[in-house]
């Protein structure tokens, strides 16, 4: 890859001292969009996966798990300036190979018991491999950031070949996703020289978090779960009783009426 923008001029230096001239940028930026495309299409693989789960629980389970999905791709600057700050060689080969939260995708759910449920759903499908696990909850990081991460690679199908790309998958509860939201606003803000007052503040905050969670994670076991799930129809059910009732009287403002 080249160390030059294509916004900044008409030519540039290459890593190897030699010229390279806009033709070349932009048959570069043409090959790394493309690149990039394999990570959006892999975001969407993962997010409608989860989709179809928060649906079916709609439909057959009394309790969703799944409170809210969110996902980003990261920018081609910052994908470049991971490559350059780790010393990986700067080419796509090396970047798919060591770079492997370019996509992300983040669900966030209720209960702490919520995380391993939503985890076995997805790793348990056919098509996805886990390459790595992170259990930040278990193993909570120094400044009490909490998450299960997953590294997942799922098979893209594009229109000349397939594809096989990684993911980071984060699930984490409601509590555990404030405190991260806050602490990214707060560590962007002064550029990651927090002042010792808000580390020490941020840290018993997210020991709040945590007994929050651990407090709703009781209440949830105390509230009656014993409902069972909507009965699946069996592929022998007569339907003739459903059948009749869609035809025997017309639906409100059918033209039949």
């Amino acid at each position: 890859m080249v160390g030059v923008k294509p916004w900044q001029s008409d030519t540039g230096s290459a890593s190897n001292g030699q010229l390279v001239d806009v033709d070349d940028v932009r048959a570069l930026r043409d090959q790394f969009v493309d690149f990039m495309l394999g990570y959006k299409f892999a975001i969407d693989e993962v997010t409608t996966k989860i989709n179809i789960l928060r649906e079916d629980f709609n439909n057959t389970h009394a309790y969703n798990p799944i409170e809210h999905v969110g996902s980003r791709l990261k920018s081609p600057e910052s994908v470049l300036e991971k490559v350059r700050r780790k010393n990986y060689a700067m080419n796509l080969a090396a970047i798919r190979e060591n770079v492997l939260d370019i996509a992300g995708v983040r669900v966030v759910c209720s209960f702490i018991s919520d995380i391993a449920t939503i985890r076995d759903l997805l790793v348990s499908q056919a098509d996805i491999t886990v390459l790595e696990e992170r259990d930040y909850i278990t193993h909570r990081k120094p400044n009490g950031y909490q998450s299960l991460h997953l590294i997942v690679s799922i098979p893209v199908f594009r229109a000349g070949h397939t594809q096989r790309v990684p993911v980071e998958i984060q699930i984490r509860t409601i509590a555990m996703d404030f405190w991260a939201s806050l602490e990214h606003k707060i560590y962007y803000k002064y550029r990651g020289e927090v002042p010792p007052n808000l580390r020490s503040d941020l840290a018993q905050a997210a020991e709040a978090a945590t007994q929050l969670d651990e407090k709703m994670e009781a209440l949830h076991r105390q509230v009656d779960r014993a409902a069972e799930p909507k009965t699946a129809a069996g592929d022998a059910l007569d339907l003739s009783v459903l059948y009749h009732s869609l035809t025997s009287r017309p639906f409100p403002g059918d033209l039949r009426a």
